[in-house]
């Protein structure tokens, strides 16, 4: 037995798709608006888990560019069919709309850290789809969209047949199942008998939960399970919370485990804030003597601390490429002369382009946050000229929640602010920006020398966050204490989905030549009870 410490995915990796091939275990994540898309990691033990590749080119054209915040990528679900792994996901391109908007595509590789079938479009009723791979025929699952007035946005799981070769549709769509409680995020599995459905229930924050329906016949109709198989809807105090969106997989010695996202929040005044996003953890599941799956611990909420039936193994991962993982970027893949360090070896230059809240060209490289104390810091080198040019250390949410300690320009002390730099004069200077969703507003400003590399760096503490910069080798904070809780899916009115993040970024608004170079990179995220 191998004692697993959830989450086993810590940080931005939500809503798994587990699949076991031989002894081997696979997790595909929601990337939503991140490259790389959809991360897959794997596991000989459940327990540690690597980085194994994603799925190269899931955004036809591989871009993304124009799609809100929180869309992209949700929900792939990964499967194996004997040969081969498929991956089915939707692209979502409207959020918080009657419409969503979706392309849902189909691609498939025998590797995962090779390459990908491109991209195939497939029937797209909603999001959430799944793949079905039953005595030799294949299956879409989805989540039924009415997007009229009066219609119900989650209208039920229906079931459409696939052309093996062809993936277009075969006959009629099946209305599998509706709830009076919001369902998603469908899977199918047949187990003595029965087809058992999987399903999301409650949405996916602190109402979310695992429901079970069966099935004699794989179109119906289904019966729901009485009770739900996990949540932690009807605790607050549990420390892993949101738990849900799960999937089944047995083991090679016949027994079963499930991967589902969760997410651990930190208390604020304004209530709890999961800053870290939602989370992969996994859960050793047996079946009770009417032929339901329960959780092997008892009862329904989610443990921390689980048994699964493997030997415990430790892997240790290849070393990434210069902008490999675990860097990731906005809407495109990293530009290949971010990764030009032939005129300053050790650097990583970034070219400014838009700003922070652009969905088109924003140049970023960021990384998951995966602890709540967690520290970045980061070493810059660039000579902006005018106040739209910036470069720095960021943590990022979205477009709308972000924080950034950024070396950029500004008037001379007295002058007013005019815009008319490109007469010359001002001064260099570090400015600290707080934004979110009522704004953006400048928390500090503070004048640097403008010929030197200078070192920035941010620590995190439960909901809090900490700028500072080193000069002289003494460590010298920026501003006030800030609000990191406002980095978290809870936080505002909108649907928010992703995590946070920390990162490095340049903004060139005007020209297209302002450079800025970055080295020495450090993101430390430290567990609870450890010692930063």
């Amino acid at each position: 037995m191998t004692l697993l410490r959830n989450p086993v995915l810590r940080g931005f990796f939500p809503d798994p798709s587990l699949v076991r091939v031989g002894e081997r275990y696979y997790v595909a994540t929601s990337s939503f608006e991140w490259f790389p898309t959809i991360p897959v990691h794997t596991s000989v033990d459940l327990a540690h888990w690597e980085y194994a590749g994603h799925v190269r080119g899931a955004a036809p054209g591989d871009s993304l560019a124009g799609v809100p915040d929180s869309g992209g990528i949700w929900a792939p679900s990964l499967s194996w069919d004997g040969e081969r792994f498929w991956v089915v996901y939707a692209i979502v391109r409207s959020v918080g709309t009657p419409y969503f908007d979706t392309d849902t595509y189909v691609s498939m590789t025998t590797d995962v850290a090779g390459e990908w079938t491109a991209p195939q479009r497939v029937v797209s009723h909603g999001f959430d789809p799944a793949l079905f791979h039953h005595e030799g025929r294949l299956w879409l699952l989805n989540l039924q969209n009415d997007h009229r007035p009066g219609g119900r946005r989650f209208a039920g799981i229906v079931l459409t047949e696939l052309d093996r070769r062809t993936l277009d549709p075969i006959g009629a769509t099946h209305l599998l199942l509706q709830h009076e409680r919001l369902i998603e995020g469908p899977k199918l599995l047949h187990h003595d008998g029965w087809y058992h459905l999987l399903l999301a229930e409650g949405g996916t924050g602190f109402e979310h939960g695992v429901r079970m329906a069966r099935s004699r016949a794989l179109t119906g109709p289904y019966e729901l399970d009485d009770r739900p198989m996990l949540t932690s809807r009807d605790d607050l105090t549990l420390p892993l919370q949101k738990a849900g969106h799960g999937e089944l997989v047995q083991t090679p010695h016949g027994d079963w485990v499930l991967s589902h996202l969760t997410a651990r929040p930190v208390p604020t005044p304004a209530g709890p804030r999961c800053t870290l996003g939602r989370e992969t953890a996994i859960q050793s599941v047996t079946w009770d003597e009417h032929g339901w799956p329960r959780l092997a611990h008892g009862g329904h909420h989610p443990a921390v601390n689980v048994e699964v039936p493997t030997r415990p193994q430790t892997r240790t991962a290849e070393p990434p490429g210069e902008l490999g993982w675990p860097w990731s970027s906005l809407r495109s893949a990293p530009d290949p002369s971010w990764a030009d360090t032939t005129a300053r070896p050790g650097w990583i230059r970034l070219r400014g382009r838009h700003g922070p809240e652009s969905r088109w060209a924003y140049s970023l490289l960021a990384q998951r946050i995966t602890e709540h104390r967690a520290e970045a810091e980061v070493t810059v080198d660039s000579r902006p000229a005018t106040f739209t040019q910036a470069a720095g250390l960021v943590l990022r949410y979205d477009a709308e929640a972000y924080l950034s300690l950024d070396l950029t320009w500004a008037e001379n002390d007295g002058e007013e602010q005019r815009g008319q730099q490109w007469q010359g004069g001002g001064r260099t200077v570090l400015r600290l920006v707080d934004r979110d969703d009522t704004g953006t507003r400048q928390a500090a400003v503070v004048d640097v020398d403008p010929d030197a590399p200078i070192t920035l760096g941010v620590t995190t503490e439960g909901a809090t966050a900490r700028f500072w910069y080193l000069r002289d080798g003494i460590r010298t904070d920026v501003g006030e204490l800030l609000d990191f809780g406002k980095l978290s899916d809870d936080h505002g009115a909108k649907l928010r989905f992703t995590g946070a993040m920390a990162g490095i970024h340049a903004i060139d608004l005007v020209g297209t030549g302002f450079d800025a170079y970055f080295r020495d990179f450090r993101l430390a995220c430290t567990p609870e009870g450890s010692a930063m």
